[in-house]
C-alpha cells in the first residue's frame, strides 16, 4: 500500500516577488497612460456653439402690446452678431429681454421693464454694482454701471408726462465698454414722455 502525498504548497505556478509586482504595476500604469493619451487625441474638444434664435417674432409681439418701448436695433443686429436669447413678459409688469453675442463671442444684453433702474442693475449687473460717470451716447445720457467681474452696462430711466419713471432700460454685458457704447448708439432714442 502506498502512502498519500502531501498537497503542494502555493497557489500558482510562478514565484511571487517584489520585482514581479512592480513590473505588473508599471505595465498597468503604462496601459492607463496610453488610453488617456489616445482619448485626448481623438476627443472633440471644441466648445459647443450657442445656437442663434429668431428674435423678431417676440419683438413684434412686445411692440404690439404697447407697454414698453421695446428697445432693439432697427432692422438687424450688427454684422457678425447673433441673438442667443429673447423673451417678452406681458401683463401688469412687462419685461423685454434680448441677449446677443458679438462677433468676438462677448455678451451684450438689453433688458427693459417697468421696474426701477436700480432693480434692473441689481438683477442683471450685480447686487454691488459700482456707479460710474454718466456718458452721452449719440446725444442720449446714460448712467454707467460696472461690477468686479468686468461687466459694463448703460442704463436709463424713461419718465412719463408726470415725471415719474414709467420704464427702465439697461444695455450691457461682458463686451468691452466701447462695444457697448457703439451698440447703444444704434438704438432708437427714448419715446416722448407719455403717461
Amino acid at each position: 500500500m502506498s502512502t498519500p502525498r502531501a498537497p503542494a504548497r502555493g497557489g500558482g505556478s510562478y514565484q511571487r516577488s517584489a520585482s514581479g509586482l512592480l513590473g505588473a504595476m508599471v505595465a498597468t500604469v503604462l496601459a492607463v497612460v496610453a488610453f488617456v493619451a489616445f482619448r485626448g487625441l481623438t476627443r472633440d474638444n471644441e466648445p459647443t456653439a450657442v445656437p442663434a434664435v429668431d428674435w423678431h417674432i417676440s419683438y413684434q409681439a412686445a411692440r404690439a402690446d404697447n407697454k414698453l418701448q421695446v428697445l432693439a436695433p432697427p432692422g438687424s443686429l450688427p454684422s457678425g452678431w447673433k441673438a442667443t436669447s429673447v423673451s417678452y413678459l406681458p401683463g401688469a409688469e412687462p419685461a423685454w429681454h434680448l441677449g446677443m453675442l458679438t462677433a468676438k463671442g462677448k455678451y451684450v444684453g438689453i433688458d427693459e421693464s417697468t421696474d426701477h433702474l436700480d432693480g434692473l442693475v441689481q438683477r442683471y449687473v450685480d447686487q454691488d454694482a459700482s456707479r460710474g460717470k454718466d456718458v452721452v451716447v449719440d446725444g442720449e445720457r446714460w448712467q454707467v454701471f460696472t461690477d468686479a467681474r468686468g461687466d459694463y452696462a448703460l442704463g436709463r430711466s424713461i419718465p412719463g408726462s408726470g415725471g415719474q419713471t414709467i420704464e427702465s432700460q439697461l444695455v450691457g454685458g461682458s463686451a468691452p465698454p466701447a462695444t457697448v457704447r457703439e451698440f447703444a448708439a444704434t438704438l432708437p432714442p427714448p419715446p416722448v414722455p407719455r403717461g
